[in-house]
């Protein structure tokens, strides 16, 4: 089989300097590959990386908009069996269409992927259209940890389900999968290929020929997550005296109301009651004074100092206008790759915050004192944000932003400390909303993420017509007093959460 895949790729594939990667999730349901897949796709995109999840439960969810029951996923069911290939096949084609038409870099493919056929056919798919293939497998093996799997309310296959019915079916469908499950075989099938193993929610890890930088700096990014329940705390420091002159950067202490804010918000830390928070700032001044009313032990990153603006240091906006006109215009034109002259861009703040990311996905209940711009950074990547929405996300000054990891994704609360201040806010301008500016931007680009194009059925235009004839048995998985189980095609975006509860085991 190795030998295969190497001939076609010699002789049909494109030969590419740095070629797509394609990186396949591997595991039994409620192994968290859907968490994963996203998580891991958010963190691309924010460091420059375009990158798309393509999950093939979304794909078998259009092309069968009645589920029934687990029966669908029993090795027999041919029927069955013939639709989720075409399903997965219907993303291999839209996984092509994106690393080559749409100038992706990376895709994740998201599904099951248990079995070694399955397997081969995507190595296959990559070896042809010279794309590397990472296979990204999620096992439990420790007998100490207790998994509990909780179906959402809102999951597509169970949603006029009750939650008993739904978990028993569900159970049962994991037991079809574990069936056919054959792991990744480091020692003999699969010991030349490029795969990474997380053991037990990341308390050991097995990294197989890993191919370029990407792909550590993927192992690097799994290494240090976890999924304990825990809170970041994101504020601005108090009102400066720059900020009441509308003046950049600089590092002039807090003002009258600036001083007060540090107040309400040493008063609010205390009302939370966090256990073993820690504390960050910035090494500008006004942040420092912020962290020193808190009474409590705080540590200084120079990575969160503000961004900087080079010549317009301590500018105002008009004063940058007149002195700088086409810098001003630049700016206004691509506010994220434009970089001051002699300063930075908020794409060279990116990279420079990227640890302090990596550290708070490290950490528990942390309070990060910044600046508007770096806060801007961090705010974009737990919300995944775009590059273009970036720089003009609303982070106001005497306000707690409370962001809290779920499922997939992160819970937003704005706390307003009732401590008036200035509005540092400037909106995108109206010239640059109605389409391009002439003016050539100085700075070289790396592509945006591709934009998601208008949703189309994912499955039109397969040959086989299995797809528009088949209807799985209908089964009674739910009681009589629930209605067919419709799945719309529209809920793109809701998936079936299979939480795993660990209860001990603490990867810090």
């Amino acid at each position: 089989m190795y030998f295969i895949f190497s001939f076609i790729l010699a002789r049909g594939g494109p030969h590419l300097a740095n070629p797509p990667t394609v990186i396949v999730m591997v595991g039994l349901p409620a192994r968290g590959k859907t968490y994963i897949s996203r998580k891991l796709t958010r963190y691309l995109n924010w460091i420059g990386i375009p990158t798309k999840v393509f999950n093939v439960g979304e794909y078998r969810r259009e092309a069968v908009k009645h589920y029934s029951s687990y029966d669908f996923f029993k090795s027999d069911n041919e029927d069955a069996v013939k639709i989720r290939q075409q399903c997965a096949l219907a993303a291999l084609r839209d996984v092509k269409n994106y690393l080559t038409e749409e100038e992706g870099q990376v895709a994740v493919f998201d599904a099951t992927n248990t079995t070694r056929e399955r397997r081969d056919m995507i190595l296959e798919f990559g070896a042809e259209n010279g794309f590397k293939v990472n296979f990204l497998h999620r096992v439990c093996v420790a007998k100490s940890l207790t998994i509990k799997c909780e179906v959402k309310v809102s999951c597509p296959d169970y949603q006029d389900c009750n939650k008993t019915d739904a978990m028993e079916d569900f159970k049962k469908r994991i037991e079809c999968y574990r069936m056919n499950y054959q792991p990744l075989d480091p020692d003999q099938y699969d010991k030349n290929f490029s795969f990474i193993k997380v053991i037990d929610v990341g308390r050991r890890f097995l990294v197989n020929r890993i191919q370029d930088h990407i792909q550590s700096r993927i192992v690097y990014y799994l290494m240090n997550i976890h999924v304990q329940p825990r809170s970041i705390y994101l504020c601005r420091h108090g009102e400066s005296q720059h900020n009441l002159q509308g003046r950049l950067g600089g590092d002039s202490g807090l003002s009258t109301r600036g001083r007060k804010f540090t107040e309400a918000l040493a008063k609010f830390v205390e009302e939370q009651n966090l256990k073993d928070l820690k504390v960050w700032t910035s090494q500008m001044r006004r942040s420092i004074q912020t962290a020193e009313a808190l009474n409590v032990p705080y540590e200084q990153w120079k990575a969160l100092n503000e961004i900087d603006a080079g010549v317009c240091e301590e500018m105002t906006y008009e004063e940058v206008r007149e002195r700088f006109p086409e810098e001003f215009a630049l700016r206004d034109q691509d506010k994220y790759y434009y970089r001051y002259p002699s300063g930075e861009s908020y794409q060279d703040l990116v990279q420079r915050v990227e640890p302090v990311i990596m550290e708070l996905e490290r950490q528990e209940n942390v309070l990060v004192i910044c600046h508007q711009a770096v806060m801007r950074c961090l705010l974009a990547y737990f919300l995944d944000k775009s590059a273009d929405e970036m720089p003009y996300l609303k982070c106001p000054l005497h306000t707690v932003l409370k962001l809290t990891p779920v499922a997939y994704g992160c819970k937003v609360e704005s706390i307003s400390l009732n401590v008036d201040a200035v509005n540092t806010h400037r909106d995108r301008p109206e010239e640059v909303k109605r389409g391009p500016s002439t003016l050539i931007r100085r700075n070289s680009v790396t592509p945006l993420t591709s934009p998601e194009p208008n949703k189309k059925p994912r499955i039109e235009g397969l040959d086989d017509p299995i797809l528009r004839e088949v209807t799985p048995a209908q089964l009674t998985l739910c009681s009589a007093s629930h209605t067919t189980l419709a799945l719309s095609t529209q809920v793109s975006h809701s998936y079936c959460l299979y939480i795993c509860v660990i209860s001990s085991l603490h990867n810090p």
